[in-house]
């Protein structure tokens, strides 16, 4: 339904949402032009396998923004890091929370470990064990 403009004022301040489309024009947000927004680029298939010796796998690119699973199962014994990397693998670091170790892990698990914001950033297991075999699954 339109909206009525009464006298005195003879016009209407309004406001719209635009983004730059793909030249740099101003592209107005309609039904047919929605606003170009995600969380990330969508997750690769999840992370997953079992190791018997010690191994480091990945990557998994995560999906920004959202919480990343860890599940660990298995008879084992040893430890399971969770490393992230922005160099393709090249260097990985261990991830901490305030200087703290975090996502390192002795037992069997099924834990939220990480949410990325970096797209580049890419995530690693580091299994070292000293007996057993662990299953892993990395996922969103």
């Amino acid at each position: 339904m339109p909206t009525p403009i009464q006298n005195p004022a003879g016009y209407a301040v309004t406001r719209a949402v635009a983004f730059a489309d793909v030249d740099g024009t101003l592209a107005p947000v309609d039904a047919n032009t929605p606003l170009p927004v995600t969380l990330g680029r969508t997750p690769t298939t999840p992370l997953a396998g079992t190791a018997a010796a010690t191994a480091v796998v990945g990557p998994y690119q995560p999906a920004l923004g959202r919480p990343v699973m860890l599940v660990l199962t298995g008879t084992w014994t040893g430890t399971v890091r969770v490393m992230r990397s922005v160099d393709d693998g090249t260097t990985r670091q261990a991830l901490t929370v305030a200087g703290n170790a975090w996502g390192q892990f002795s037992a069997n698990a099924c834990e939220a470990v990480w949410e990325e914001s970096e797209s580049a950033a890419a995530l690693y297991l580091d299994i070292t064990l000293a007996s057993g075999s662990v299953t892993y699954r990395m996922a969103q």
